[in-house]
């Protein structure tokens, strides 16, 4: 009996000495301090900014408008293929860009350069100043579908880079 009347006078006092120790440079908990909010404004010019929630339209039936495509010409078009599938055609370029962690790849329709025998391809990739690392990991795939429609007065296919051109013909 004197045993655990003793115990529980002790831990009574180590328990009531917890809130002292709590605040004190001994706990390691306190160690480092608290953490401190710092916002990030993703938008600054908007107020209230949230990316969860959508931005609102005008009108159910109006589409969203497109931001405009901003990626830049790879390097060098290494591989162009044409694939034919029922209803149409699968054209896949592959290419290597200047910088590693290219994103947002493309083939652009360039209608400038485009006529009635002639298709031409633009195969752009989104991609910021990086390391320039080994040829596999700038390496990037895109592809198109195109119509037999499209394809009907068609005889070459071009696909544009920064430093070539790769075509296929009928």
């Amino acid at each position: 009996m004197q045993k655990s009347f003793s115990v529980l006078i002790l831990s009574a006092l180590v328990l009531t000495s917890c809130g002292t120790v709590r605040e004190s440079r001994l706990n390691p908990f306190n160690w480092f301090g608290s953490s401190t909010v710092v916002r990030n404004d993703v938008r600054p010019d908007t107020e209230g900014y949230n990316p969860l929630i959508p931005a609102r339209r005008s009108s159910v039936f109006e589409r969203n408008k497109e931001a405009p495509y901003t990626g830049l010409y790879v390097d060098e078009v290494t591989d162009l293929q044409v694939e034919r599938r029922p209803g149409g055609a699968l054209i896949r370029a592959t290419g290597i860009t200047r910088y590693q962690g290219p994103y947002g790849v493309k083939l652009v329709k360039l209608d400038s350069e485009s006529d009635a025998g002639i298709l031409t391809y633009a195969l752009k990739a989104e991609q910021y100043v990086a390391q320039v690392g080994t040829q596999a990991s700038r390496s990037v795939t895109a592809a198109v579908w195109v119509t037999d429609n499209e394809l009907a007065t068609v005889g070459t296919i071009n696909v544009k880079g920064r430093n070539n051109t790769r075509s296929t013909r009928r």
